[in-house]
């Protein structure tokens, strides 16, 4: 199999490290093989692919977008390093507001699956990143939605001090002003 799949602390958020096969021209590695990913767990097709880049001290989040068109995110890091964070926003969750962060780089290949029901966000740690990222769900701006970024109650421990924010990143609302309509199990 190409790939190590870890669940961490938040057993939904999933760390996937691929094989990589390094030789004297460079490497070669999966990124995403459906299949594998479906042994594991992961059976969202994903259908919209995006890329960001930023440079040092933005911090780009926390978002995610609402039924029911909920996106599950899988996140890597082609240039540079970042900080990558998933928050549980699943009404009736053991791990409701908790938050998990990983660092992902060019150098470590890792990637991190956030499910549809989880805000994301990230902050860049090297002096530019390059960030692509597979989504479950094409973007709709009017299911669109985010949480502050140092919001206290989530209490995320950023390694970053004053990040870059856009203006719209700055004005979210905190967690408990903010529309979710998301549910662990069956629980409504």
């Amino acid at each position: 199999m190409p790939f190590t799949f870890e669940r961490l602390e938040i057993p939904e958020i999933v760390l996937i490290k691929p094989k990589i096969f390094f030789d004297n021209r460079g490497f070669f590695l999966e990124t995403y093989k459906h299949s594998d990913f479906l042994e594991n767990g992961i059976g969202e097709k994903f259908i919209q692919d995006n890329h960001s880049k930023s440079i040092k001290g933005v911090l780009r989040g926390l978002h995610f977008q609402n039924n029911p068109k909920a996106q599950g995110k899988l996140v890597r890091c082609t240039k540079g390093v970042i900080w990558d964070v998933g928050v549980d926003l699943r009404k009736g969750s053991p791990t409701f507001g908790k938050w998990l962060g990983v660092e992902l780089s060019e150098k470590n290949f890792y990637m991190l699956y956030i499910p549809a029901g989880f805000a994301h966000g990230f902050c860049v740690l090297s002096d530019e990143a390059e960030v692509l990222y597979k989504c479950t769900e094409e973007y709709d701006s009017k299911l669109d939605a985010g949480i502050r970024w140092d919001d206290p109650d989530i209490n995320i421990k950023w390694p970053i001090k004053n990040p870059m924010l856009s203006d719209k990143d700055a004005n979210l609302p905190l967690l408990k002003d903010v529309k979710i309509n998301f549910y662990y199990g069956d629980v409504r």
